[in-house]
């Protein structure tokens, strides 16, 4: 081919490819624009800029274009990073993080919504979907959501998004068993409270039954005790500041102590403002201890809770003598009252086999007619009682472990009066409660007549 003919095919393949490109541009053309019109400085109909160039200026164009001082300006747009996968309140809200805390008794469940340092958050009405059984809302702002009459079986949890919170995206199964086992709750330290949390002058009403019944023959004198009894206390806020020293100096060998107390119209479980002191103050003196909860359950599941409050508050101490359950009225103004006979002793029961479960002694205190009236206390048997009658002589007929004669006792240490008990248990304080056995042994006889005898070791 001559150099004529080759330069004519040449020029014809060059505009061929300049005829094609055009073609695919004006094809492109709005695509072209919208990719690259922005960044180009030149004037389009689709422009977001003014076509004024004074304008431009005045929304921060410059002559190369740019849209902007801001070289970072591009951080702020939504739309040039890929979009990221969505969390339930996301980091970037600024809201308190907070997680469902789920436990089952039987047949039930219950939901805790509690923030990053263990505590109930109120105030907010959280909702939870439960898989085949729906949504549950926290109407009353408790911070707990109960279900109660479920089926057994696995159910999976998740929570639904809160306005000021962050909740976990996850799904969590919960295990619901058809009967009752009394063991100790895991999760029961984010129900308890402390007075500060509450109106204690409406929640702590517990009331003496003995004193109502006293005869006017009680004796008041710590030195009553015959040579089978050992001499003992029965303290609790209402005692004030208390010298264990010189309560140990003045011969008290035993003290039980109230460590808390269920609300009697509230029904929240209540640390007793004083217990870690005096449980403290009572070891260092050298004094064997044991405590005791007034109750005003009225479920078994409320019961198992307050067993599960105490076993929590006294797990860390060495407590020789049992866990009482006090057994009174609020002076008619208590949630448990009223009661019957039946469903007090099947609650007390559920406590008592909860503490029992965790390997301590337990018992129940209680007046004489109390215990007549109000419980069947033939259904307590192989447990301690603690006997409350202010008489020179018990005239209860059954058998008990324990007498508390007056509520007018003076002991050195105590600005107060204060219980004075006694006690026909053989406690033995040299046990090793590393397994949390107790430290109870047996009783011997006594002279009240009604001491139980001939009972098995723990």
């Amino acid at each position: 081919m001559d150099s004529k003919k080759l330069r004519r095919t040449i020029l014809g393949v060059i505009i061929v490819f300049i005829i094609i490109t055009g073609v695919i541009i004006a094809a492109n053309r709005d695509m072209i624009r919208e990719k690259f019109g922005s960044g180009t400085g030149k004037k389009s109909s689709n422009a977001a800029v003014s076509s004024d160039p004074e304008g431009s200026r005045a929304n921060g164009q410059t002559d190369s274009g740019q849209l902007g001082n801001d070289l970072q300006g591009f951080m702020q747009d939504d739309g040039f990073f890929d979009p990221e996968v969505k969390y339930k309140s996301i980091e970037t809200y600024a809201g308190r993080a907070v997680t469902p805390i789920m436990s089952s008794v039987a047949k039930d469940i219950r939901i805790m919504i509690v923030d990053s340092r263990g505590r109930l958050v109120t105030g907010a009405p959280f909702s939870i979907k439960i898989q085949e059984l729906g949504e549950y809302t926290d109407d009353n702002e408790d911070g707990i959501i109960y279900i109660d009459g479920v089926r057994a079986g696995e159910y999976s949890v998740s929570m639904n998004e809160m306005d000021g919170f962050k909740v976990p995206n996850t799904v969590t199964t919960i295990k619901v068993k058809q009967d009752i086992e009394y063991r100790v709750l895991d999760d029961v330290e984010y129900l308890m409270l402390t007075e500060d949390d509450v109106d204690a002058s409406k929640e702590d009403l517990e009331v003496k039954e003995a004193e109502s019944e006293a005869d006017g023959t009680e004796n008041t004198s710590f030195d009553m005790a015959d040579g089978n009894a050992r001499k003992g206390i029965d303290v609790s806020k209402w005692n004030k500041e208390i010298d264990w020293e010189a309560v140990k100096d003045d011969g008290v060998e035993f003290a039980i102590i109230r460590c808390g107390y269920r609300g009697s119209s509230g029904g929240a479980l209540i640390i007793d403002p004083r217990f870690k002191e005096n449980i403290e103050g009572a070891i260092e003196a050298g004094i064997p201890v044991g405590v005791y909860f007034f109750t005003q359950a009225v479920s078994e599941r409320e019961a198992i809770e307050e067993a599960s409050m105490v076993i929590s508050l006294i797990r860390e101490y060495d407590v020789d003598y049992p866990v009482f359950l006090d057994s009174e009225s609020a002076g008619g103004r208590g949630r448990a009252d009223d009661l019957s006979k039946e469903e007090r002793t099947k609650y007390h029961k559920a406590f008592l086999n909860t503490i029992a479960s965790a390997g301590y002694e337990t018992g129940v205190y209680a007046s004489t007619n109390w215990f007549g009236r109000r419980i069947n206390v033939d259904e307590l048997s192989g447990y301690n009682i603690w006997l409350a009658q202010y008489a020179e002589v018990p005239t209860y007929e059954g058998y008990y472990n324990m007498w508390q004669y007056t509520s007018k006792g003076t002991i050195n240490g105590i600005s107060t009066n204060v219980d004075l008990d006694l006690s026909y248990m053989n406690i033995d304080t040299s046990i090793d409660h590393s397994a949390k056995s107790g430290g109870y042994t047996g009783v011997v006889e006594g002279d009240t007549g009604n001491v139980p005898v001939d009972k098995k070791d723990y």
